[in-house]
């Protein structure tokens, strides 16, 4: 039997994860909720955080799925060491003392959407693709009631990532009703992509037991927290029209070589697009933070965008079953992750580890995993309006509701985990 603290925490995180809902569903105007879409989603992320780390065979499937993410980065990372030497990962002519800081982003990780892109135009071309989408929609329709396309997107996104999880799915974009492209974009903010899962892990192996598992599970986790706050947010309107993925779709490519060109340029396209939409919020933020450096400093110290996020988190992270005493660093770490990215968050959990708690580690491990921030909200606009121009206005219109939605379903992950009892997750 596990020892439940329902006087403190563990209720705590209860009652934070009734308030998200219950958040969300003011913001979509308080329309009806569908009752069995939330009984649904609840119970499969509680469902999934214990099979996880409960069942062995379960934990082991999970492994070798991050296996197989790991294989499609290795021969990614093929390619960019042939092109770009050692700045795309190849050997370095120098001895490297510090491996984390030889890491790039334009050069390593993100011809990833190149390589998928071709990858997934081929994938179409065969059909491949559209065979899975009906087996998504066969599975997704009876439990969220989604239509095959948006199913699977949302699932891709576990280990695809906000950008690379729509390429599966472009031919169905200009047809996703708006509130199914919502719940893509959600998805997409709420998860963290394969291309950074290891990275992730690594960093932190030292203050986490098994961080690989807990970050794929993270991934997956908030996979239903994240349908569930985007259907609640933005509602299915009366007249919106389903997505049938059984309908056949027709290839665009004349052949496989066609599909593989044709991939390979709509790539370099969306690579280009996203590096400058990175490169531009980026310095947004560190002009936000050089304008706040002008005025007086406060308790000893500068005003700084991650510290006003901070203080505005710490309230929120108590919520969610974290400890007062620990709120504030907990929120301090949550502002960094929604002010520029989660890897920075990541690399000062690291650094403040002695200070927290391994309960409050684990948990914060679960609500940073997600991409919801504000650079990569550029990020995803720039990705979907260069795949879907035409819906650009909707992508423009949702795109800060989904930077809300992703940050309130990663808190949701995160509530999950502090409702369960350490026994449960292996501390």
């Amino acid at each position: 039997m596990f020892d439940m603290d329902w006087g403190g925490d563990n209720a705590r995180a209860i009652g934070g994860l009734a308030l998200i809902i219950a958040s969300a569903w003011a913001l979509g105007g308080f329309k009806r909720p569908s009752l069995r879409l939330i009984i649904g989603a609840l119970g499969l992320q509680f469902a999934l955080v214990l099979a996880l780390f409960a069942i062995t065979p379960v934990r082991d499937s999970l492994f070798g799925l991050s296996a197989a993410v790991g294989a499609l980065m290795d021969a990614t990372q093929a390619g960019t060491s042939f092109v770009f030497g050692y700045v795309g990962g190849g050997e370095a002519p120098f001895s490297v003392t510090e491996p984390n800081n030889v890491i790039s982003l334009a050069f390593q990780i993100l011809p990833l959407v190149i390589v998928l892109s071709a990858l997934s135009a081929v994938l179409w071309r065969w059909r491949v693709l559209a065979w899975l989408t009906g087996a998504f929609a066969f599975v997704f329709r009876r439990v969220f009631g989604l239509s095959g396309a948006a199913s699977l997107a949302v699932s891709a996104n576990i280990f695809l990532g906000m950008v690379e999880a729509p390429i599966l799915i472009r031919p169905y974009l200009a047809r996703l009703s708006r509130s199914e492209l919502f719940i893509v974009m959600t998805a997409g903010m709420a998860t963290v992509a394969g291309t950074v899962l290891v990275i992730y892990a690594v960093m932190l192996a030292p203050i986490i037991p098994e961080a690989a598992g807990h970050v794929i599970a993270a991934s997956i986790i908030s996979c239903p927290a994240a349908v569930l706050l985007a259907r609640l947010m933005v509602p299915p309107g009366p007249d919106d029209a389903v997505v049938e993925a059984e309908t056949p779709v027709s290839s665009e490519y004349a052949s496989t070589m066609d599909a593989l060109t044709a991939g390979v340029t709509e790539g370099l396209k969306l690579y280009l697009n996203i590096i400058a939409m990175l490169i531009a919020f980026v310095a947004l933020a560190a002009l936000v933070n050089a304008g706040l450096s002008l005025l007086p400093d406060v308790d000893g110290a500068p005003l700084t965008l991650q510290r006003l996020l901070g203080w505005v988190f710490a309230p929120l992270m108590w919520l969610i079953g974290v400890p007062w005493a620990e709120a504030g660093a907990a929120g301090a770490l949550f502002g960094v992750k929604t002010a520029l990215n989660e890897l920075l968050a990541l690399v000062e959990l690291n650094q403040t580890a002695e200070a927290l708690s391994a309960r409050t580690r684990l948990i914060l491990t679960y609500a940073l995993c997600g991409f919801a921030n504000f650079g990569s909200l550029g990020i995803m606009i720039a990705g979907l309006t260069t795949l879907a121009p035409e819906r650009r206005g909707d992508i423009l219109a949702l795109s800060w509701p989904s930077l809300l939605s992703g940050l309130m379903a990663t808190m949701m992950t995160g509530c999950i985990v502090a409702a369960l009892p350490g026994e449960a997750l292996g501390l």
